[in-house]
């Protein structure tokens, strides 16, 4: 009987040959299974490296966790620096300080993570359109230079425009970095075929300056100022009282303007954003009841007060022999409602405590 026909395997696939039956128990092992060589295990860090690098290990309170040294921290950082400065990805750090070099140039010092970031005054974006020359020049760069002292604390987003890594410092821009955002959120569409923002959206905002009537935000690459009867439903004396620079608001886009990303401007209050109507609030009072309260504003005669239960009202008369003030606490008797403005008309019967 002639043997069956066999096909040779392709090159690379030939099958093992089978151990002759005198072969070593060693040799008819499979390749996993046996000891390694010498020369395996050769390659292996003896017992006393391992130890070693144990030992030099950072002890954690934490079983089995690991922490980095301050420079290997820092490092991380600086190559995420860099990253931005080689990919101009959008960063952000803290108005820590504003400089001026030897030759007249303003520097806003930005802290990122612990490395300094210097931004020219001109890049940082506080002024619009082409700046004038000779004394105007000088005049409009000491009231930018108020504005820089002001905002210190600040929250700002800025691109990398170039680093050092002698001295790992690095060179940055305000206006890059707001331009790219407006074009993002304001006229980008998605897939709806609408901007991210648009009129009448909530949204969050930073607080760049504040002041006693009026606050500034940045609302994702557009500054707009928010006067105090726009912050909230009751009114309001002093608004360095509830805000502070750096702080994180929620604010409605109430309208949107322009369509580059150079003349977008917006429109935006924090009023609207909370619940409840002044009409509510006036159920807190009845006619002829006394009520305490806090004087917010003197304006043309008329005293301003914020009673402790929630309730704007207006004083036209004092019965006491002191003229009232502001921040003055006093009582006041409701003669009148006005659901209209939503406001108590009546009189301050007597001041309680002056604020001197």
């Amino acid at each position: 009987m002639d043997d069956p026909l066999t096909l040779a395997p392709p090159p690379g696939e030939e099958p093992d040959a089978p151990a002759p039956e005198d072969a070593p128990a060693e040799e008819a092992q499979p390749r996993a299974a046996r000891p390694r060589k010498r020369r395996e295990i050769a390659a292996t860090p003896p017992a006393a490296s391992r130890r070693t690098a144990e030992r030099e290990r950072v002890l954690t309170i934490e079983a089995r966790d690991e922490v980095q040294t301050e420079a290997e921290r820092e490092a991380i950082i600086w190559h995420e620096i860099q990253n931005a400065d080689w990919t101009h990805r959008i960063l952000t750090g803290t108005l820590d300080g504003v400089e001026q070099t030897e030759s007249g140039l303003t520097l806003a010092v930005v802290n990122y993570k612990g490395f300094r970031v210097a931004i020219p005054l001109k890049e940082m974006m506080l002024h619009s359109g082409k700046l004038p020359n000779g004394q105007e020049y000088l005049e409009e760069m000491a009231r930018l230079r108020r504005i820089l002292m002001v905002r210190l604390g600040s929250e700002i987003d800025f691109v990398v425009k170039g680093h050092d890594n002698k001295s790992r410092s690095a060179v940055g821009s305000r206006r890059d970095a707001m331009l790219r955002k407006r074009q993002s959120f304001y006229l980008d569409k998605d897939e709806t075929g609408e901007p991210m923002i648009y009129e009448g959206r909530v949204v969050q905002a930073r607080v760049v300056a504040v002041s006693e009537k009026i606050i500034r935000v940045e609302v994702f690459g557009v500054e707009c100022a928010i006067v105090a009867r726009g912050l909230s439903r009751a009114w309001m004396g002093d608004a360095t009282e509830k805000y502070s620079v750096g702080d994180r608001i929620l604010v409605r886009v109430l309208k949107i303007s322009g369509s580059t990303v150079e003349d977008l401007s917006i429109t935006a209050d924090v009023r609207s954003v909370s619940s409840g109507t002044d009409q509510d609030n006036l159920k807190k009072c009845v006619v002829q009841g006394r009520y305490a309260g806090r004087v917010t504003d003197i304006r043309g005669g008329v005293v301003f007060i914020r009673l402790n239960n929630g309730v704007n009202a207006i004083a036209h008369s004092c019965y006491d022999r002191r003229t009232p003030g502001k921040r003055d606490d006093v009582s006041f008797s409701v003669t009148r409602l006005d659901p209209e403005q939503g406001v108590a008309v009546g009189i301050i019967t007597r001041i309680i405590k002056q604020n001197l």
